[in-house]
């Protein structure tokens, strides 16, 4: 089982320390990648992470931190990779290690900016592990509420069954449940896709529009994700399940949404660029806007919503005539 093997948490943030908490209830050690020696020290002085989630308490006897993506690489069995995905490439980059041969699951819901690649996909191609040794960590759950241990659920994809059924059981704690899924393309499409619906949330928010036009734009950003995941893997998939419409709901209508905030701070009138510099974490769908469009320039998928975010995003639209535009296109 994975849970005897040695795990490692690649990654610094709320996300990767979340997922930290979660999977010390059932092992009894961890290795962690964070690349900051001084944020190491910090958090073993303090027992909880200096950074992020100051309510998830840990023991740090049984965490092996390093600043050494290579040493932790090669120790662990399992690689857990929540590294925001602006920022992916670069640090695995400096992987000198093989991980050929390791189990490596995603906590990324986003892509790689330069590649336009969800993150399988390019650990695949670029390191080399075979996709039944993929995982991805996808479904409805906020960092902030795991650290609350409010009720939360996880679905984990793997195209292999029953190693997807062994990270399954890695994850589940009495505050977190989990389900499978074979379908990590249509899963991982889905989690960047739902952060880009949110800054549209968002955006509505901040310009007054109330909640009869959120539950409509919501109800067609759900459409245009199943759209977009079938034009990339036509397979059958029921996207009103908790990985694919539960993640949308939450992002789209959480406090602890990032991205939602993000999209809200622009309707109000804040510039890209100001909303960007006031927040203080990465709101992954401005990146990922920016990958759909463009990998959509390829398969002309009609996703109306998307591109109105990226008109406001990239083309520097104003954000009222372009959600006004958009309103005359939805039913």
């Amino acid at each position: 089982m994975l849970k005897d093997k040695k795990i490692a948490i690649i990654g610094s943030g709320s996300w990767a320390t979340a997922i930290a908490k979660i999977v010390m209830h059932n092992t009894d050690e961890i290795y962690w990648f964070m690349r900051q020696q001084e944020k190491i020290d910090e958090f073993i002085r303090l027992g909880t992470n200096p950074g992020y989630l100051s309510a998830a308490k840990f023991d740090t006897s049984r965490i092996h931190f390093s600043n050494d993506i290579n040493k932790v690489a090669d120790v662990a069995d399992v690689l857990i990779v929540a590294i925001p995905s602006p920022y992916l490439k670069s640090s695995l980059g400096k992987l000198r290690k093989s991980i050929r041969r390791k189990v490596v699951i995603s906590a990324v819901k986003g892509m790689v900016p330069e590649e336009n690649m969800i993150i399988t996909d390019y650990i695949r191609l670029r390191y080399k592990v075979p996709q039944d040794q993929l995982g991805i960590i996808a479904g409805p759950c906020h960092a902030e509420e795991v650290a609350l241990e409010r009720k939360s659920y996880l679905t984990i994809g793997c195209s292999d069954r029953s190693l997807a059924k062994e990270m399954a059981a890695l994850f589940v704690t009495p505050f977190v449940q989990t389900t499978t899924s074979e379908d990590v393309w249509g899963l991982e499409y889905s989690s960047v896709m739902k952060n880009i619906y949110a800054i549209a949330a968002g955006v509505c928010h901040g310009l007054k529009y109330g909640d009869n036009f959120q539950a409509v734009l919501v109800s067609n950003a759900i459409q245009e994700i199943q759209r977009f995941a079938t034009a990339m893997n036509p397979i059958y998939r029921n996207v009103i399940e908790s990985g694919y419409l539960g993640d949308l709901l939450v992002t789209c209508y959480s406090q602890f949404s990032r991205n939602r905030q993000f999209g809200n701070m622009i309707g109000m009138g804040y510039s890209v660029r100001s909303a960007q510099l006031e927040m203080e974490m990465v709101a992954e769908g401005y990146y990922g806007t920016k990958c759909i469009h463009e990998l959509n320039q390829r398969y002309h998928v009609n996703l109306p919503i998307m591109e109105a975010v990226y008109d406001i995003l990239y083309n520097a639209k104003p954000p009222r005539l372009v959600i006004q535009a958009l309103s005359e296109k939805l039913g």
